[in-house]
């Protein structure tokens, strides 16, 4: 597995990371604890060293399967998890980032995940209601007592990002990112990122699967499965969209590849600091997604790319009103 550095902190991790959340959160498919400790064990086989979990995954039962998995291998890999909304009877209940719960959260899911130090803590999204130098403080103190080693910001705004990284240095933002989801070229993400010297970490990096070209729309979500809310994810939508995956497939079969290889691949050649964190079930779906470090795409083809790409307006919303008014701030 080839390996990347997030920024000019130094941090080096697999080129592509694993994002956990799915195996028991917010999807209608979950595996057991057992199996999902099996599947991080298995990707920790084939060269994955970055995982990528959160406190409000399950909640808490995700960060412990991560634990429970990463715990032989500890001191090769990294972890990164996230703090920053409430948690009432096993429920998310709202934001809280304000400093004595971050220290709380940390604490708590240092014992989950059964470590003596968090590699990278996020704040999951920005409270407008705690100034962001309040938040990035309390981490620094965090990071001073030697409970953590990396800060990040997931869907924050660019001048969010400044304030914060004037206080407690940035190692890397994880936003939302991918061949359907363009806002980091746009929105002054990249630009900040390349000019502070931080890494992105792309999630959803697939299109919450729809880029993969196993979904159309007369695809059935199962009940539970949080992509039900999601305007892309309406049948209408997704037949309209499907203009963006026959992309991907035609290019696929030119480079022997699979339609979720050349979209993770395409990530791949945007920035070499940008390390994806695409999450599957399934065995043989993570042995894909780690195949795609291997695919090249030449400058004609990242053309071809953007080119067809740029001529195909994409149907939908990535989140409903309400989540994505929690973006960008």
């Amino acid at each position: 597995m080839k390996k990347r550095k997030l920024g000019k902190a130094g941090l080096e991790v697999s080129a592509i990371g694993f994002g956990c959340m799915g195996l028991d959160f917010g999807y209608a498919s979950k595996v057991s604890k057992a199996e999902g400790v099996a599947l991080i064990r298995k990707a920790v086989d084939l060269g994955v060293t970055f995982f990528d979990t959160a406190e409000v995954y399950g909640p808490f039962t995700n960060e412990e399967m991560v634990g429970e998995a990463l715990r032989p291998v500890r001191d090769q890999i990294v972890i990164a998890t996230k703090f920053g909304f409430n948690i009432v009877a096993g429920k998310q209940s709202g934001l809280n980032s304000r400093p004595e719960h971050i220290k709380e959260v940390a604490d708590a899911s240092l014992k989950r995940l059964g470590v003596d130090v968090i590699d990278l803590l996020y704040q999951h999204r920005v409270d407008p209601n705690v100034p962001i130098e309040d938040v990035a403080g309390a981490v620094k103190d965090l990071i001073e007592a030697g409970k953590v080693r990396h800060f990040g910001l997931s869907e924050p705004g660019a001048q969010t990002v400044r304030r914060a990284h004037a206080v407690q240095p940035v190692t890397t933002l994880q936003n939302e990112y991918s061949l359907w989801t363009r806002g980091p070229e746009t929105n002054g993400i990249l630009a900040t990122c390349e000019e502070l010297g931080i890494g992105l970490v792309p999630y959803s990096p697939l299109g919450k699967g729809f880029l993969t070209g196993t979904m159309n729309k007369d695809t059935k979500l199962g009940e539970g499965d949080f992509r039900n809310i999601i305007p892309r994810f309406t049948p209408e939508a997704m037949e309209k969209n499907q203009a963006l995956v026959d992309i991907l497939k035609r290019i696929a079969v030119e480079k022997q590849a699979t339609p979720a290889q050349i979209a993770l691949a395409w990530l791949l050649a945007q920035k070499p600091w940008i390390v994806p964190i695409p999450g599957t079930t399934k065995v043989h779906r993570l042995e894909e997604n780690l195949g795609a470090v291997n695919v090249t795409l030449t400058s004609a083809d990242l053309t071809t790319i953007q080119t067809a790409a740029a001529a195909i307006p994409i149907e939908g919303e990535r989140y409903p009103a309400n989540l994505l008014a929690m973006t960008g701030r």
